[in-house]
């Protein structure tokens, strides 16, 4: 269990629903991660070389970015539509937008990740917390399919390092589900494999470090856990806030774990909201990009 002096605060922040890291090597001098703030409709950026965090306003609430692979910006997904997005110095602009999936009215989308093929795998959820009505989305070039209904939460989709597993979460439920992945994206063999109990709190964000080990933001529960691909319990780091969100390997060498957590609810956590890092002596895994 790792806890105190270890782990550092990289931006004391009030997020109110921080999420959706993601470390962009090619960005500033030596890399920046950027981060939204889903309640706050605010994205962003956090310089490695000189810790600063700069934020910008957003119109609509944005729920993750993902790398273009032709370099040109981002697919973000907003609240309710999938963006071309842009970002420079004077912020973010969106210049185009692609097919989205017709969601039921007071559902918002939410958490998703890139596989070694350019595929984005997200998911979507519905804001008064109705169970079912949430589900898992694969966008495959133009090609958008609705691959696992019936989430109340669905969130942290993760791709092993051999991109044979592909885990995804029902924060609701409490449960993560590992599902086999072929190499024409292709899901099978769904099955539970953790699920969290009692101060564990919820499963939320997750990413998985190059030697498979599956990190898991324990919202409620205050941590990121690490487990080994069997689902063992592997490693705790402990934070001095409750509602933990998501998290992400960056740095230059990948080998600093970032952290995003939530303020709202939690007026008396004074680090609630703030962004996180610290060294878990594992490196993660390059942001892949999507292919449009």
């Amino acid at each position: 269990m790792v806890e105190g002096s270890m782990i550092q605060c990289a931006w004391r922040g009030r997020a109110q629903l921080g999420e959706g890291p993601l470390w962009c090597p090619e960005r500033g001098e030596a890399g920046q991660l950027l981060f939204v703030d889903i309640l706050g409709r605010t994205l962003y950026v956090h310089d490695s070389a000189d810790g600063t965090t700069r934020g910008w306003a957003l119109d609509e609430a944005c729920c993750w970015l993902a790398p273009r692979a032709d370099g040109d910006g981002f697919i973000a997904g907003l609240a309710s539509r999938l963006v071309h997005l842009r970002l420079d110095e004077n912020g973010p602009r969106i210049v185009g937008g692609w097919t989205t999936p017709k969601e039921p009215a007071g559902n918002r989308f939410n958490d998703a990740t890139v596989d070694a093929q350019g595929r984005l795998w997200f998911g979507s959820m519905s804001e008064s917390g109705e169970p079912g009505r949430g589900a898992l989305y694969r966008l495959d070039g133009a090609n958008l399919r609705r691959v696992d209904p019936g989430y109340g939460v669905a969130n942290g989709p993760a791709v092993s390092p051999d991109e044979s597993t592909l885990y995804h979460s029902d924060t609701a439920a409490g449960v993560v589900y590992a599902f086999d992945l072929s190499a024409d994206g292709e899901l099978s063999g769904k099955r539970e494999h953790l699920r969290y109990h009692g101060t564990q709190g919820y499963p939320d964000g997750m990413t998985c470090d190059a030697e498979g080990g599956l990190w898991v933001a324990h919202w409620g529960g205050g941590r990121v856990s690490r487990f080994l691909p069997d689902g063992t319990l592997d490693e705790t780091l402990i934070l001095p806030a409750s509602r933990v969100t998501s998290c992400t390997f960056g740095g230059p060498e990948l080998d600093q774990l970032y952290i995003t957590t939530a303020a709202d609810g939690r007026d008396q956590e004074a680090l609630a909201g703030s962004l996180f890092r610290v060294a878990p002596g594992v490196r993660g895994l390059p942001s892949p990009a999507y292919i449009a």
